[in-house]
């Protein structure tokens, strides 16, 4: 397998202890877990999303543990402002807080109260299963652009998670670049829904919600491919990450940096683990990698 050189890196304007980063929604809900998250070897961490207001989420079920994968559809459960209180233990830590809003206004307020506290944003426009929200934004590239510029002009980096249901997702990178977006992060979860035959109705209490996992790998590496040829600014890949080949696969498709989610439901100590077989000292430079299999 191949390995790479360990040390700091500076991705889309935030500096992170190593290539590896908690995703959003999965264990970023205090700051207790944030924290322990980075000593359990993450080199930066994501918050859960959130909004303007407080929302309770969808009824449940609201998480189904799949074979290949995950199936949730939480609805975007969060504190609002409230949460800002949790960001104490991780103080000066390279965090990154994922919000959402459902305009421009709301995504300027949100990033406000997080301004000063954290090491840039993440604008989640991605999310599948929040009406109002998340994808019935982020698919359409100039809803893209005016939210990314909203919170974009306030000079603290600001990386755009964008959904993979769309037809041309180089088209929703494309928009966040030209709104000011520091980098990409791709991709959220797929839609996605399964039906309990014994029981003659969906899993999920929404019944649609997101697929994650490896199940998605595939998909999260094509389309890393295809944004590293259409835009400029860093690529954060995100799918199915869950060894250290996928990381060293996800890279070479484009990815600077690369976030894990599903991987750490299984395994909270995924990190250490992809750490100890993706570095070593005299690993290749990572800058060699960084989308190699495109020449």
């Amino acid at each position: 397998m191949v390995s790479i050189r360990p040390g700091r890196i500076t991705v889309g304007g935030v500096t992170l202890g190593n290539h590896l980063l908690l995703a959003a929604g999965v264990l970023g809900t205090t700051g207790a877990s944030l924290s322990r998250m980075l000593s359990l070897g993450a080199g930066g961490v994501v918050t859960k999303s959130i909004g303007p207001v407080p929302k309770d989420g969808h009824a449940g079920p609201c998480l189904v543990v799949l074979e290949d994968g995950l199936l949730n559809a939480m609805g975007l459960p969060n504190p609002s402002k409230e949460f800002v209180a949790e960001l104490a233990p991780v103080a000066k830590k390279p965090v990154i807080a994922s919000i959402f809003g459902g305009t421009p206004e709301e995504f300027t307020e949100v990033a406000g109260w997080f301004s000063g506290k954290v090491a840039g944003f993440e604008l989640n426009l991605s999310c599948p299963h929040a009406e109002g929200y998340g994808a019935a934004i982020g698919s359409d590239p100039v809803l893209v652009e005016a939210c990314t510029r909203a919170v974009s002009k306030s000079g603290i980096p600001t990386w755009v998670k964008i959904t993979p249901n769309v037809t041309d997702i180089t088209e929703v990178g494309k928009a966040a670049e030209r709104g000011g977006a520091s980098a990409i992060v791709a991709i959220n979860t797929l839609k996605a829904m399964r039906i309990s035959t014994a029981m003659k109705r969906p899993v999920l209490g929404n019944r649609f919600g997101g697929l994650s996992g490896c199940a998605i790998f595939p998909v999260a590496v094509r389309c890393v491919y295809e944004l590293y040829e259409a835009v400029k600014i860093p690529i954060i890949g995100c799918g199915g990450v869950a060894s250290a080949d996928n990381v060293v696969e996800i890279m070479m498709a484009g990815a600077r940096a690369v976030e894990i989610g599903s991987a750490v439901q299984a395994d909270a100590t995924v990190f250490e683990k992809i750490c100890r077989e993706l570095y070593a000292k005299d690993g290749l430079d990572p800058d060699e990698i960084v989308g190699c299999a495109h020449a």
